[in-house]
């Protein structure tokens, strides 16, 4: 596989990935790109496939999957989500860093495959802090909440596992956040506009 490395963003929501993938790619322009996800769920007003996802059938989904198609995949609320190894190759193909936002169990799966990715981690600095910053969204109800904050222990734990991540952001400050996640990738970030530039 030529082309740069993908990185994996992990972490649980509210966090904080969103804002410094933000931060990142408005510094960055035209060095990232997204793997287009495959789903099964039907495409919501104004979406496109191929662009916001891959819309594909259960059947067509699971035979990918069986065959070895998909770096990660997995079911929510009813409707299978995934990442196909050919929607990498297309952004690095490309020449950009792909980035791959998964959950814990993503990461497990990505382990398994020959991708080699940067593994990164971005926690919350206490559970406190973001049971506050989830509530201050006022998006949730209080049982998804408490969904998402089982979601989030579990993830804080099994981050801190050795040799799961390169590097784990603890997000309390984000300018110094940024530049954690900003130096684990300046070895990429230079091939790219190295490249780029000739």
């Amino acid at each position: 596989m030529s082309g740069p490395r993908p990185v994996v963003l992990s972490g649980p929501s509210g966090a904080g990935k969103s804002t410094l993938l933000k931060k990142l790619l408005k510094d960055y322009e035209g060095v990232f790109g997204f793997s287009v996800s495959h789903t099964t769920r039907n495409p919501r007003p104004g979406e496109e496939d191929g662009k916001d996802y891959h819309f594909t059938t259960r059947e067509a989904m699971q035979e990918g999957i069986d065959k070895g198609d998909f770096i990660e995949n997995a079911e929510f609320s009813g409707n299978m989500y995934g990442t196909s190894k050919s929607s990498v190759e297309d952004v690095r193909a490309k020449n950009l860093i792909c980035i791959l936002d998964v959950d814990i169990q993503g990461v497990r799966n990505i382990k398994q495959t020959d991708l080699d990715p940067i593994y990164v981690s971005i926690q919350p600095p206490s559970m406190e802090i973001l049971e506050k910053r989830l509530r201050d969204r006022q998006t949730e109800t209080e049982e998804s909440l408490q969904k998402r904050l089982e979601a989030a222990r579990i993830d804080m734990e099994e981050s801190n596992e050795p040799g799961v991540f390169d590097l784990v952001i603890v997000n309390d400050d984000l300018d110094e956040a940024y530049e954690k996640l900003k130096n684990v990738l300046l070895e990429e970030i230079q091939k790219v506009q190295e490249a780029n530039k000739s």
